[in-house]
């Protein structure tokens, strides 16, 4: 049966053109630097069982949205741990403890940037403590404690447990491996996203010179969306238009551009795009975003499970794709613009188009991905 008269009636939640928007390689690179990028290739590229992930062409979905080709970067297949963020967090781990075994590390997470910092702490010996809110699955918890981490959750949302992260660190001298930035504590930010980067530089050399058109990037706090910005200004020879997508219930990204500084959002109710469910631009990328950024877009989570069936499928692609709730947003926010006739002629999305999209995870979270499979 063909989905194709359903996913013509898919929406956004909102658009917004940056009126700031002014990419500036110089800029980014000062920020996040040539250096820093190049460093974390380099240590990760020779990590065992390292080899760059897949980038799909999703042949099916170009043709049915009129563009010339969809690129998909799949990251199910990261180092096992079904995710992009095994990149970042296990990468900072190494470079800030040095080798220092006495070192107790700590981190707040939603569920991936823990399982590879908890990752990261068992490869080199190191003990680790992990803070949750109330909302993180249990399944996610089981797999951070199957690396050794000793799991605390907390009341409250992400924001309580990673306030309650900082109070107990510092009460213990534990050592924050965090992937938001805040006053006084960049350096690890900055690391992770570093080691983010490595997947632009795969998909460098994974696009054989063609050129991309339109890049969409899912933010949270905006550590993997201005990694990739980074990522774009040290290896792309072109500059695409940059689009972040974010849940609407949380919207920090999109709200912060509107009034060009940093805005903390109310979130009224938790995304299912957990990973994503953030109330405040984090400081580091919001110093490449506000800038870089072309348009936001928002996107419902009534798209999620069709997204994740869809991919399972084969109805976008050929190849059958195991893409968790937080690969979904790139997918369905192109959906949703090519169908707002204003919005396409907006982005100057049309045949000729080469548009780069990222499925950040796989079925990190099992039973939810099951769940939404079966939906």
């Amino acid at each position: 049966m063909s989905s194709e008269p359903e996913v013509s009636s898919w929406k956004y939640s909102s658009f917004l053109k940056n009126e700031n928007s002014n990419f500036s390689k110089s800029d980014i690179l000062n920020i996040l630097t040539k250096q820093d990028i190049d460093e974390a290739y380099k240590t990760i590229s020779k990590w065992d069982n390292y080899s760059p992930t897949q980038l799909i062409f999703l042949n099916k979905l170009s043709k049915k949205l009129n563009l010339n080709k969809i690129f998909y970067k799949d990251e199910s297949k990261r180092f096992h741990l079904k995710s992009f963020k095994a990149l970042g967090g296990a990468y900072a781990v190494e470079k800030i403890t040095k080798g220092n075994k006495d070192i107790v590390v700590s981190t707040a997470t939603a569920g991936n940037h823990g399982r590879s910092v908890a990752w990261g702490s068992k490869k080199l010996g190191l003990k680790c403590k992990i803070f949750i809110s109330e909302y993180v699955s249990e399944f996610r918890a089981k797999v951070m404690k199957s690396f050794g981490a000793d799991i605390v959750r907390v009341r409250g949302n992400y924001d309580n447990s990673l306030k309650e992260c900082i109070k107990q660190s510092k009460q213990n001298n534990w050592q924050i491996v965090q992937d938001v930035a805040w006053q006084d504590y960049k350096l690890v930010p900055k690391l992770t996203m570093a080691g983010y980067a490595v997947m632009m530089k795969e998909i460098s050399e994974q696009l054989n010179s063609q050129q991309i058109s339109h890049v969409i990037l899912q933010a949270g706090v905006g550590g993997m969306a201005a990694a990739m910005v980074a990522g774009i200004a040290r290896y792309l020879d072109n500059v695409p238009k940059i689009i972040v997508v974010e849940p609407e219930s949380a919207a920090c990204v999109l709200e912060s551009i509107k009034v060009n500084k940093i805005k903390k959002i109310i979130i009224k109710e938790e995304s299912l795009m957990g990973g994503m469910s953030c109330d405040e631009v984090s400081l580091v990328p919001w110093e490449i975003l506000k800038n870089s950024v072309s348009h936001c877009v928002t996107i419902s989570d009534n798209y999620i499970a069709k997204t994740v069936k869809s991919l399972a499928n084969s109805e976008f692609s050929n190849e059958k794709i195991i893409g968790g709730e937080c690969s979904t947003p790139g997918v369905s926010s192109l959906i949703a613009l090519c169908n707002e006739s204003d919005a396409k002629k907006e982005l100057s999305l049309n045949e000729n188009s080469n548009v780069l999209l990222f499925g950040c995870e796989g079925d990190a979270d099992e039973e939810l991905y099951q769940k939404l499979l079966n939906s």
